[in-house]
């Protein structure tokens, strides 16, 4: 089977459209966490790279743009739909976001909270991105 790469493309970016908009709202819920722990003195209070808001939206784009792969890719097996998209979603949402956010609610001095936000973006995000991808992606 032959993969549509103008739509595996388009909605790669239509589902990082998506996944920055879900982001940016789980990190506006987050706000009054990061100024505590930043007053704190346990995260800094300007990012080691520049622009980092900017970088971190062009990786969910790369995350989409790949996620949509993984869905064309997996239609020839796993069927068409969004049955199949929530899957793929799942897996490496899962995968991205769910181990090392554990690991840091477990032994870091931060709320739990933060953890569970960044688990929540990566894990949702990927569902969501997925999503989209596989509602505009046809052979």
């Amino acid at each position: 089977m032959k993969v549509n790469k103008a739509r595996v493309w388009m909605g790669g970016i239509a589902g990082g459209v998506v996944w920055t908009i879900w982001s940016l709202v789980i990190g506006m819920k987050m706000g009054p966490f990061y100024m505590a722990v930043q007053n704190a003195g346990h995260f800094l209070k300007e990012p080691r790279y520049p622009f980092f808001v900017g970088q971190w939206i062009l990786i969910t784009f790369i995350m989409s743009i790949l996620l949509a792969h993984l869905y064309a890719w997996s239609r020839g097996t796993a069927g068409a739909g969004p049955r199949t998209a929530v899957r793929v979603g799942m897996i490496v949402g899962f995968c991205a976001g769910v181990p090392l956010n554990f690991a840091t609610a477990a032994w870091s001095a931060i709320p739990r909270m933060l953890p569970l936000g960044w688990m929540l973006d990566m894990w949702g995000g990927a569902i969501l991105a997925t999503l989209v991808a596989g509602f505009l992606y046809k052979d």
